[in-house]
This record gives structure tokens, C-alpha cells and sequence, in this order.
């Protein structure tokens, strides 16, 4: 059953890889964890706004046989403990276990579909209208755009397909993290003098 509107919360949808972190190809070892400049700044001044922060992620190592789960939960282990350290909330880290080109009827998590999303959503009693997603790839993109959020592209260079499509239009380009933490401050800022 839905929350109704004003019990609900908002939260930026966050990719891992690329996006927080530099993009290490399938790995699960905190020590080759890089966050990318600006990262923490941008996620306080977020958190600020009263978004809650939910990681959103694709992990087919898992499948691949590149790690174990014991692996994988320590690195989110390790990503709330980060988080708390540098005073942020982490509410939530969804993924998706499965393999790239996974029959649609056994998979509907992985992104570019919205599953993970809307499992935070329901979990966390969050109000998909007034949240984002923010990632570096258009497969972000579009599974914000599927799950009914505003989303934020960051064009760092990871994106080179470009495939276009009805839910792959970003709301926003930006050029690293903490620009796109810029925009949604102009985005909320902009409502409340509308408003």
C-alpha cells in the first residue's frame, strides 16, 4: 500500500562505480576503493537537502565467479562505515547479483531497468517524484527515468555507446559529482522561487 505523499522521503540514487568511485572493473577489495574529487562535499550538501543516500548498483561478478558474496558484503560493509566517517547517512545499497543479457522474465533489476529503484523506494517509503538518480552512463539514466525520477548524467568519459532511446535523456550533463550535486541545489532552489 503507498505512503501517502507528505509521510514519504526523497533520496538521490547513487551508481557505485564511475559515479562515487573510480571504476575498477568487478572489484570487491576496499583497499582499491578510489572515491572520485568532490564526492563527499557533494554528497553532505545533498544530505543537507534531506535526501536520503541509496546506493544503486550492478554486480555480476557475483555470477562471473570474479568474487564471492562474503566479498561483496564486506565492501558494503565498508561503504556504510565510510559514509558514517565522513558523516554521512547511507540508507540503503541495492544490486544486482545477475549476468549482462540476463533473460528479461528472470531479471528485472539490473540496470537499465528500474528494479533496484523501486525496492529502495518501497523499503525506504520514498516519494520517486521529488528524487534522482545520478550516474555516468546512460543505463543510469534510464532506469531513473523508468522508476520516475529526475536524473543527472555525469560525462567523465565512461559513456561511449550513446544509445539513444525514450527513457535515456538525462535531465542534466555534468562534468563530475560535485556538479551535479550543484545542479540539483539550482533545481531545488528554482522550485522554492517558483513556488
Amino acid at each position: 500500500m503507498p505512503y501517502p505523499e507528505h509521510m514519504q522521503s526523497k533520496a538521490v540514487f547513487l551508481d557505485k562505480d564511475g559515479t562515487l568511485i573510480k571504476d575498477v572493473p568487478y572489484n570487491a577489495n576496499p583497499e582499491k576503493v578510489l572515491f572520485e574529487t568532490g564526492v563527499f562535499e557533494g554528497l553532505a550538501s545533498l544530505q543537507e537537502l534531506g535526501y536520503k543516500l541509496v546506493i544503486i548498483s550492478n554486480q555480476p561478478g557475483i555470477a562471473l565467479g570474479l568474487f564471492s558474496q562474503q566479498q561483496l558484503d564486506e565492501l558494503i560493509a565498508y561503504f556504510y562505515r565510510i559514509f558514517e566517517k565522513n558523516g554521512l547517512i547511507l540508507s540503503g545499497f541495492y544490486y544486482c547479483p545477475h549476468l549482462p543479457g540476463q533473460a528479461a522474465d528472470q531479471c528485472k533489476c539490473r540496470k537499465p531497468q528500474p528494479g533496484l529503484i523501486l525496492q529502495a523506494a518501497e523499503a525506504l517509503e520514498i516519494d520517486l517524484r521529488q528524487s534522482w538518480m545520478i550516474g555516468d552512463i546512460l543505463n543510469d539514466v534510464e532506469a531513473g527515468n523508468r522508476a520516475g525520477c529526475q536524473t543527472v548524467l555525469i560525462n567523465n568519459g565512461n559513456e561511449t555507446e550513446w544509445m539513444s532511446g525514450p527513457f535515456r535523456t538525462p535531465g542534466c550533463l555534468a562534468k563530475d559529482f560535485s556538479e551535479a550535486a550543484d545542479f540539483i541545489h539550482s533545481k531545488i532552489a528554482n522550485t522554492y522561487v517558483q513556488g
